[in-house]
């Protein structure tokens, strides 16, 4: 399974930034897809989950202003973040899980800075 996240950059607070996430390879069963962080010096967090069945979790962090979405069809994740803070600055990391293994793609950098 690979996962190969796209769509970062510098934007500016209050900006927005849609990430993508394609997934490819032998992928028989999702249990999940989401979006984990890691900022210089802090550990890696949970951004946003979405299960098989649609439910969705949010870090409060980001809540209201970040929407997490897949589309099973393409194998592809996104998370649509809006009203980007300086605080949101991280590599943000693409994840899937299936059958008890995770899976992780190699990261795109996000930079809120004015």
């Amino acid at each position: 399974v690979q996962l190969q996240a796209s769509g970062g950059g510098l934007v500016q607070p209050g900006g927005s930034l849609r990430l993508s996430c394609a997934a490819s390879g032998s992928i028989f069963s999702i249990n999940a897809m989401g979006w984990y962080r890691q900022a210089p010096g802090k550990q890696r967090e949970l951004v946003a989950i979405i299960t098989n069945g649609g439910s969705t979790n949010y870090a409060d962090s980001v809540k209201g202003r970040f929407t997490i979405s897949r589309d099973n069809a393409k194998k592809m994740l996104y998370v649509q973040m809006n009203s980007l803070k300086p605080e949101d600055t991280a590599v943000y990391y693409c994840y899937l899980g299936s059958r008890g293994m995770d899976y992780w793609g190699k990261g795109t950098q996000v930079t809120v800075s004015s």
